[in-house]
Order: structure tokens, then sequence, then C-alpha cells
């Protein structure tokens, strides 16, 4: 596996305007991913960061109560939330509010690290897109949550054997 760029970021934004029901949003990767070429995109790190209906509101007015706000990103487009052990989620994690000002969360796969030893602690992926997906428990009148996933990422070139063996994983987590 050699690098062939640096690393970069990659943004998208997923806006919540009611509760209990997924919003999804996909990342184009296919300026990246080049199946002739063996390329692809390794995953460093994922961050999410939830926002009210503008960038300065805070979380007591969005949610009116205690809320929950769960995320993922997976590199298949399942249709709604997975599992931990579904091959295609790359990163997922939760954001938790409660009225007594409790503030917190976690990051259940941060991305993961199902692939080989060689993606160094990262998520290697060939598929040419992501599907960034969020949902709310909790959210108040007139109000949008705002979560915007961060990947940290560069495009790699793969040995020939890595990128079949990827490619074969992936085309195991479709079905």
């Amino acid at each position: 596996m050699a690098a062939k760029t640096s690393v970069f970021y990659l943004t998208e934004r997923v806006t919540i305007d009611s509760q209990a029901t997924d919003f999804t949003d996909t990342i184009d990767l296919g300026a990246y991913v080049d199946v002739a070429d063996r390329q692809g995109i390794l995953v460093h790190e994922v961050d999410f960061v939830v926002q009210g209906t503008s960038a300065a509101e805070g979380y007591n007015p969005l949610f009116g109560g205690n809320a929950e706000v769960r995320f993922q990103l997976t590199d298949l487009n399942r249709g709604s939330m997975v599992f931990a052990d579904d091959r295609a989620l790359v990163s997922s994690g939760c954001f938790f509010y409660d009225t007594d000002g409790g503030i917190g969360n976690e990051g259940d796969l941060y991305p993961d690290n199902f692939g080989p030893t060689s993606a160094q602690g990262g998520r290697i992926v060939i598929n040419d897109q992501l599907y960034f997906r969020a949902r709310t428990t909790t959210l108040a009148a007139n109000k949008e949550c705002n979560v915007t996933v961060r990947i940290k990422c560069s495009v790699i070139s793969l040995s020939q054997k890595d990128f079949m063996a990827i490619a074969l994983q992936s085309t195991a987590a479709d079905n």
C-alpha cells in the first residue's frame, strides 16, 4: 500500500427536522477511487459534530428534553441504521443530552479496524460512495438538528492482492 496523497478532509452535513427518522446523505468518492489503478481511500479518522438550527444555538432549546442523536458512516447503502457487526460500517457514534446539563458522546467504531493490518488502523474503502446517516430521539418544535461528519483520509494505491481481497469482502458484505 502506497500513499498517493497527503491527508485531506471530506465533510458532509445532514439536517434532521423530525425525530425518530433516519436522514441520509452520500459522499461521492468517484474522483478518488479508481479500479483500474487499484486506488482507494484510507479513512484515518471520523469526527461527528452536533449543532442546532444555527451554528451558535445551545442544546436545550434544540431538543427541549433529554435526547440521543445517533450517526453512522457506511460504505454500502443499507437503507437504515446497521448493527456494529455489519462489514459496511466505517464509523458510528452517539451524542447524549440531558436537561440536567449532562452532555456526552461516544464513538462506537472510529473508524473500524476490520481491514488488513497494512491499513495501519484505518479503513480502506474502494466503493465510490460513503453513506452518512443520522437520527435523533427528541427534537423541539420548529427546530433542526445538524450533524456534520468530518472524514480524515488519503488516497492510496493497493497491491493487486489487497485490492482483490477488499473487493471480495465488500461484495460479500453487500449480501
